[in-house]
């Protein structure tokens, strides 16, 4: 079984765009996790999510690897942007849409949930 910042790491590495956030794309659980989604949405981005709600640890461990503190994080592979406030900046100047077209190429817009083991 791999420790919990090893599935972050693996998580951050693998999707092509994932938000930490409070709450599921499907749930959001704060205001600044749903500006994050809107920003990524409207740029025709494919997004993971994952609820850091579920676990302290899930937060910490985030933190310490992103060295951002707070929540939401938007990754672009692998990359940090930030939070919802950049995301949404990037956003409204076609920076977000360029930077994740640059990134991924040809996508087709997803949102799903990923879940992390939590022993």
């Amino acid at each position: 079984m791999s420790t919990l910042q090893e599935q972050i790491q693996n998580v951050i590495d693998t999707e092509p765009v994932v938000v930490f956030m409070k709450g599921t794309p499907e749930a959001p659980a704060c205001g600044n996790s749903m500006r994050a989604l809107q920003a990524l949405w409207q740029s025709g981005a494919p997004i993971a999510g994952v609820d850091v709600l579920p676990d302290p640890r899930i937060r910490q461990e985030l933190s310490a690897l992103s060295e951002w503190p707070t929540i939401p994080q938007v990754f672009v592979k692998g990359e940090l942007i930030g939070g919802a406030d950049i995301t949404e900046e990037l956003n409204a100047s076609g920076e977000l849409r360029e930077k994740i077209d640059a990134a991924l190429g040809e996508h087709a817009q997803t949102v799903r949930t990923v879940a992390l083991a939590l022993d």
